[in-house]
C-alpha cells in the first residue's frame, strides 16, 4: 500500500513506495526558521517517494551537506534533502503536513534536542538526540 500527499496548492505530489509509520521533530535553528516551530518529518530513502510536478519544486541549498524543497506556486515546503556524497546522500525528510492521511504516524525521535526552546514540549516518550550526536551518527554512516 502506497501513501500520497501534497503541497497547498496540489501543484506538487509525492507518493511514497512504503506508507510512513513514524515521524521526527527537529528542533534546529535552521528547521525552526524554515517551518516557522518544530520541523516534523518523515524519513524517506533515496529512491523510495516519486514526486508529481517536479518543474514546481524550488531547490534551496541551506548548507554545504543538504538542499531544502518548496512549491514554486503556493511556496508549501517539501522536504529537506542531504546532498554530499556518502551512504545518506539523496536521502529526505518530507514535511509531515503533506501527507493528506497521516493517521498512524508516530513521533518516535527528536533531534538537536539541545536546540529545543523551553516554550514547548511533546506529550510521550521520545527518542532525544543532540546535534552532536546527529552529526555523528551522519559522519559514521549509520
Amino acid at each position: 500500500m502506497t501513501s500520497t500527499g501534497s503541497c497547498l496548492c496540489g501543484a506538487v505530489t509525492i507518493e511514497f513506495a512504503e506508507t510512513p509509520k513514524e515521524t521526527g521533530a527537529c528542533h534546529c535553528g535552521m528547521c525552526r526558521k524554515w517551518s516557522g516551530g518544530v520541523y516534523l518529518a518523515l524519513p524517506v530513502a533515496a529512491g523510495k517517494a516519486t514526486f508529481g510536478g517536479e518543474e514546481n519544486i524550488a531547490l534551496y541549498p541551506s548548507s554545504d551537506w543538504a538542499e531544502r524543497a518548496f512549491c514554486r506556486t503556493c511556496g508549501t515546503n517539501l522536504f529537506y534533502r542531504l546532498t554530499t556524497p556518502g551512504p545518506h546522500q539523496g536521502d529526505m525528510f518530507v514535511c509531515l503536513g503533506l501527507l493528506d492521511d497521516p493517521s498512524g504516524v508516530t513521533l518516535t525521535e527528536e533531534v538537536f534536542y539541545d536546540e529545543k526552546p523551553a516554550g514547548y514540549a511533546f506529550a510521550g516518550d521520545t527518542k532525544k538526540v543532540t546535534g552532536a550526536e546527529l552529526i555523528a551518527q551522519f559522519e559514521a554512516g549509520g
